[in-house]
C-alpha cells in the first residue's frame, strides 16, 4: 500500500509537471534582418560610408608616406627651422591619421555609432513582432538562435518565419498608408 502511494504520488507529480510545461520558441534575428529590404538598404548605405572613409584614410596614408620619404631623403640638406618645420609637418600628418582612425574606426567610433543607430529601429520592430508572435502561440520563452546558445532545434520550434511574416505585413501596411497620402 505504501509503494502504491509513492508510485501514485510520483505519477501525479509527473502529470502535473507536464501539464504545466512551458512552451519555448526560437527565432533567428540575423535571418530576419537579412530578409528585410529596408535593413539591406540601410546596410548598403552604411557600407558605402565605410568605403568612403576607408578611401579617405588610404589617401591620408599615401600622402604621409610620400611626405615622410621626401623628408627622409631631403633631411641632410635641411637646416634649422626648415628641418623642424618639415619634421612637424610629417608628425602632424601621422597624428591626423591616428586620430581619424580612432574617431571613425575605433571601439567608440563613428562606425559603431552609425551601426547602432541603423540596427536599433529594426531591433525594436523585431522585438514587437516577437512579442506578438509569442502571445499568439502562448510561448513562455523565446530564444535567439543568433547568440549561438541553441544546441538543437526542431523546425516546429523555429518561429523566425512567423516573426518575419508579421514584420513584412506591418511593412506592407505602412507602405500602403504612405502611398495613399
Amino acid at each position: 500500500m505504501k509503494n502504491f502511494r509513492i508510485v501514485f504520488s510520483f505519477v501525479l507529480f509527473l502529470l502535473f509537471g507536464l501539464s504545466n510545461a512551458q512552451k519555448v520558441g526560437v527565432v533567428d534575428t540575423d535571418y530576419i534582418l537579412n530578409k528585410m529590404p529596408q535593413y539591406k538598404e540601410a546596410e548598403a548605405r552604411l557600407n558605402a560610408q565605410i568605403d568612403t572613409w576607408q578611401s579617405e584614410l588610404q589617401n591620408l596614408q599615401s600622402e604621409y608616406e610620400r611626405k615622410r620619404s621626401a623628408f627622409e631623403s631631403e633631411k641632410v640638406l635641411l637646416i634649422g627651422d626648415q628641418l623642424k618645420l618639415r619634421e612637424k609637418e610629417v608628425m602632424d600628418l601621422d597624428k591626423n591619421i591616428k586620430t581619424t582612425t580612432s574617431l571613425r574606426f575605433g571601439a567608440t567610433g563613428e562606425i559603431k555609432k552609425l551601426r547602432t543607430n541603423l540596427v536599433q529601429p529594426f531591433q525594436d520592430q523585431i522585438w514587437g513582432a516577437i512579442k506578438t508572435m509569442a502571445e499568439k502561440n502562448a510561448l513562455a520563452m523565446v530564444l535567439d538562435k543568433t547568440s549561438n546558445n541553441v544546441l538543437f532545434l526542431q523546425k516546429r520550434s523555429d518561429y523566425s518565419d512567423k516573426v518575419l511574416e508579421i514584420l513584412l505585413k506591418d511593412t506592407d501596411k505602412k507602405e500602403k498608408t504612405k502611398t495613399q497620402k
